[in-house]
């Protein structure tokens, strides 16, 4: 299928920049899917869709300050590094920038030797393998000298960094958030609890297979770099009794969903896990583990609305797309959300 199938357009003034004061404050678009209808709401009004014994899934990746700015040992030339993950060992994977001044044996030195990282193998479009050299706990290092990853399409300084993270963020590992996840405060989860909504979680470390750009032409050629995730035990046998018995599991976020799918393609059912994946999901594919879906209006022409278009149909995606530009809806990582039904 060609990429340009995928394509739409997008002024760039709906670009959100900032995060809304109140986490529950945005807009959502509903799609239902059974009904072929497109209905305009916000966000607080996703209880009146959930009913007693559903499942809410999300992601409890927790982002890393893993943007670190450095310069080389020998030479003092500024370089820019983004931890993807790691390897082994100390061994991370970097988008590097400007990669062609790191071969391998480079020195780069952060926060005046607090963090050292040498570039011991290389790896495609921009990647460079770093061995990491440093005193105490690497986390807390990153606090100090890191910055958070956003993507390059915001411009404007974040003031307040936990704002790029979900409240319900646990397990360190991600170079992006799961930024449906960003909506959800507590006081709203606790009244999905009340309402008899079962909350549950995943975790999917959000690497460059999220947000990778497609640079081929035809998308059945281009590689999902992969990424690591994690069920437990628990969470795959209440998710299995919920598929057994037939009540509806919905996915907050395309991480969650490439993770529930993936399991499930694996074993059949749900099921304790850990592992990587580089699932690409693009139309057609046949849904096994999903059934509703929530998440942010994404890049054209990328391999989130791929996956959304798998999940509906391209024609009805564009469809929402078109209308939610129409109706002025803030898109990407800060911007509005879509509420997928059955």
């Amino acid at each position: 299928m060609d990429i340009e199938a995928f394509d739409f357009h997008l002024p760039e003034e709906l670009i959100a920049q900032t995060p809304l004061n109140d986490r529950t404050a945005s807009r959502m678009l509903v799609l239902n899917k059974s009904e072929q209808t497109i209905s305009h709401e916000r966000f607080t009004d996703l209880k009146r869709h959930f009913k007693k014994g559903d499942c809410l899934v999300l992601n409890n990746t927790k982002v890393l300050p893993a943007r670190l700015y450095g310069h080389k040992k020998d030479t003092g030339a500024k370089i820019e590094i983004l931890l993807l993950r790691e390897i082994n060992n100390n061994k991370w994977e970097a988008l590097t920038r400007p990669a062609k001044k790191v071969p391998a044996g480079t020195e780069i030195v952060f926060g005046h030797g607090l963090l050292t990282a040498k570039c011991v193998d290389y790896g495609e479009q921009g990647i460079r393998v770093f061995d990491l050299k440093y005193d105490g706990i690497l986390y807390e290092i990153l606090d100090q000298l890191g910055e958070m990853p956003l993507p390059p399409y915001i411009k404007e300084k974040l003031d307040n960094q936990d704002r790029y993270q979900t409240h319900f963020a646990e397990k360190e590992g991600s170079a992006a958030a799961p930024t449906a996840g960003l909506h959800f405060t507590k006081e709203y989860m606790e009244e999905l609890k009340i309402m008899g909504v079962e909350i549950h979680y995943v975790t999917l470390h959000v690497g460059l297979g999220t947000f990778r750009p497609v640079t081929v032409s035809n998308i059945e050629e281009h590689t999902m770099h992969s990424e690591y995730y994690e069920m437990n035990k628990e969470t795959a046998e209440k998710l299995e009794k919920a598929r057994s018995e037939g009540r509806r599991i919905f996915a907050v976020g395309t991480t969650v969903t490439r993770t529930l799918e993936t399991i499930v393609g694996k074993f059949g059912h749900f099921k304790e896990d850990k592992d990587w994946t580089d699932i690409f999901i693009y139309p057609p594919y046949k849904f096994s583990a999903v059934d509703g879906l929530i998440t942010n209006f994404h890049l054209p022409k990328s391999t989130l609305l791929m996956l959304v278009s798998a999940f509906t149909t391209r024609e009805l995606t564009l469809k929402a797309y078109e209308e939610a530009v129409r109706k002025h809806y803030r898109f990407f990582s800060f911007g509005d959300c879509m509420l997928i039904l059955p």
